[in-house]
């Protein structure tokens, strides 16, 4: 029962982590009708990033983190004003290519500096790495440091949504494009918010990976399950996909525990194979159909 118990919050926190990248990519979509196959490496540049703050030139961990989110937000959006808006109008295959090939760029310039080409490397909690003990129970700090910065960020999120001008202004944009032009909101200025918000999440669960995996060029493959995550919760639900992604991230730990090794890799693929099959349209439409 306590390994049990362990590997559900293994599984919730490394869920969490898919939730935010998931969440990177259906609000780039819902925003732009784009789909970005480069956050993977914006989350292995954000962690990179965090950590040459904080190693590199001294910074304090809290410090380095805000100055390296919004560093990676201002790639993003920088991108999108000097590259991606050339795709619009053009077949959504011309996106994904130029999200494919800025996400290689990125991937190849981290690799040109050879003290983050070699090996991993750490970036430590300031509270330190020693489990806390629940009787006999014993939890990883960085898991719960997971989830707690997941539901902090998932509250900013609804909160910036809601009740502010740009975030009710991002919405219009998502829901009605020509609509949201013909009241003055300005369309472009909202797709480069977007893309600058979905560079941040992935920045945020880059750090957040950092000290359950290191940091390494490798870490941005965990997109390849978070993407499931995003189309399971509908491509177009922010609930939804990080629903899905603690989902996938559960299930995939317990698949760990019951399945034999290389079992759970395959976990997402078959979840998303069989929710599409029952739910053509995401969890985000089921769980709004429950709604009504």
């Amino acid at each position: 029962m306590l390994s049990f118990v362990q590997v559900l919050t293994s599984g919730i926190a490394i869920g969490c982590v898919y939730g935010l990248v998931a969440l990177s990519f259906v609000l780039i979509y819902k925003a732009t009708a784009a789909v970005s196959f480069m956050q993977g490496e914006v989350l292995m540049v954000g962690g990179f990033t965090v950590l040459a703050l904080n190693v590199g030139l001294g910074l304090p961990l809290l410090p380095a983190i805000l100055c390296g989110v919004v560093l990676v937000a201002t790639l993003g959006a920088g991108l999108e004003r000097s590259v991606l808006r050339r795709a619009l109008g053009q077949p959504h295959l011309t996106a994904v290519l130029l999200t494919f090939g800025l996400g290689l760029i990125m991937r190849g310039a981290v690799t040109t500096v050879p003290a983050a080409s070699h090996g991993m490397h750490r970036l430590a909690l300031p509270f330190g790495d020693e489990p806390l003990r629940l009787g006999a129970l014993a939890i990883a700090p960085q898991h719960l440091l997971v989830i707690v910065a997941t539901v902090a960020v998932a509250g900013a999120l609804s909160l910036f949504f809601r009740h502010t001008r740009a975030g009710l202004a991002l919405r219009a944009c998502s829901e009605n494009p020509q609509g949201a032009a013909l009241v003055g909101i300005p369309v472009a200025a909202m797709h480069t918010l977007a893309w600058g918000l979905g560079a941040a999440l992935a920045a945020i669960a880059g750090v957040l990976l950092a000290p359950i995996t290191f940091v390494h060029l490798g870490m941005g493959l965990i997109a390849l399950k978070a993407f499931p995550a995003a189309v399971l919760g509908g491509m177009t639900s922010l609930p939804g996909a990080l629903l899905a992604g603690i989902f996938i991230g559960v299930a995939e730990a317990l698949a760990g525990l019951l399945l034999p090794e290389g079992g759970k890799d395959v976990v997402p693929y078959a979840l998303l194979m069989a929710a599409l099959l029952l739910f053509p349209g995401g969890l985000g439409t089921a769980l709004r159909q429950l709604r009504r």
